[in-house]
Order: structure tokens, then sequence, then C-alpha cells
């Protein structure tokens, strides 16, 4: 059996290199898929019922010319990609940044403690909460001008407080 395999493998071989050729681009290449390709089929058990060895290897061939075309496109779309990721910073936070933004969220809720009742809803309910300010005046029964004053007040308010306790 190992005898016809490597017939087979020879009388198809330059068909296989020609066949291999357009996919991968370079007949270099095609010759060594082909070898791949090769290797794959002759490692095949001998009890294996491949009815049609030849389509079998060519099937083998484009396969593997695929594979090659895909991991060309891949290196030619970012070359050195893995060692650009790996020199990537880190995105999640040092000890000392979360210390740091703890302290900060600290000082603006003790700020916003000081704040009048009015402003620090109006605040909270649309830059915490995400509601217009159409929505805001709306529910503090004021104008739209004065929720924009109310929400500049607070915002200036904690901004000071926030470089006073830094």
């Amino acid at each position: 059996m190992a005898d016809d395999k490597l017939q087979l493998y020879l009388a198809h071989r330059a068909a296989l290199v020609d066949y291999a050729a357009p996919i991968v681009g370079c007949r270099a290449r095609a010759e060594d898929v082909v070898q791949e390709a090769w290797l794959r089929f002759s490692r095949q058990d001998s009890d294996a019922d491949i009815r049609h060895p030849a389509s079998y290897l060519y099937r083998i061939v484009r396969n593997l010319s695929l594979d090659q075309t895909r991991r060309t496109a891949t290196e030619k779309a970012q070359p050195g990609g893995d060692e650009m990721l790996a020199e990537l910073p880190s995105s999640s936070a040092s000890p000392e940044q979360t210390v740091t933004q703890q302290d900060e969220l600290a000082a603006i809720s003790r700020a916003l403690e000081t704040l009048p009742a009015r402003t620090r809803l109006a605040f909270e309910m649309h830059r915490l909460g995400g509601f217009t300010l159409q929505q805001v005046a709306a529910h503090l029964n004021v104008s739209v001008s004065l929720v924009h004053q109310l929400v500049h007040d607070a915002l200036r308010h904690c901004m000071e407080q926030l470089e006073g306790d830094l």
C-alpha cells in the first residue's frame, strides 16, 4: 500500500504544485505545501478507507494551501503583532491609581453632601442618572436654564473641593 501511495504522489506531484501555486501565490511555497501534503498523506493508516486517494491528496493540498494563505495574510496585516501586543501597557489600574481614584470619589461624595438639596438632586439626576436637563427641570418644576446653572454650580463646587483635598 505504501508503494501505491508513493506512486500516486509521484504521478500527481507536478499537477499538485500547479494546483497549489495560484492559491499560495508562490511556486516555492506551493512546493512546501505539496511536501507537507505528502507527509500527511503517507502517514494515513493503511486500514483507512480512502475511496479516491488522488482526490484526497488534492484536498489535503487545497486545505494546506488555504491555511498557508491565511497565515501569510495575517502576518502581512500585522507583522510582529505578537511582539507589539506584549509591549502594550496593561489596561487595569495600578494600586496607586486605584487608591487615588478612591480618594477622589470620596472627596466628590463629601462635596456633594455639602450642596443644597435641589442643587445636589439636579446634579445627580443629570450627571449620574442620565436625565436630560428638560427632564430634571420638569421633575423639579423649574426652568431648564436654572437646572443648567444648578448642575454647573455643583460641578464647580466638586472641582474646588477636589483641588482643596489634593
